[in-house]
């Protein structure tokens, strides 16, 4: 398991495999809920996630994928696109300042 200690966070990735959709409004809802705590959210293919993400999250069953390209970063699974409890908690850390493990 991965721990994220949820202040250091500054950049958050939002991956999926064809890049759009649901993952897109993902990442828009994303955006809107950290918009005051200062972390960026961007939007990105699995296969090409930027080495400089803080903390990926991506469909459960892409998350292994996600894993071998940024293997240094934690990468959150999550089932739904809205609503996720995984998500939720990745959230609720970034804005409380805690730490989790994923």
């Amino acid at each position: 398991m991965a721990t994220i200690d949820g202040s250091s966070i500054k950049k958050l990735i939002v991956a999926c495999d064809a890049g759009m959709g649901s993952s897109v409004m993902l990442a828009s809802q994303l955006k809107k809920q950290l918009a005051k705590s200062g972390v960026t959210v961007e939007h990105s293919p699995v296969a090409t996630i930027p080495g400089d993400a803080d903390v990926v999250v991506t469909q459960a069953g892409l998350a292994d994928r996600a894993r071998g390209v940024v293997p240094d970063v934690p990468v959150v699974p999550f089932q739904l696109f809205l609503g996720d409890p995984a998500v939720a908690k990745v959230v609720k850390a970034i804005l409380d300042g805690d730490t989790i493990e994923v």
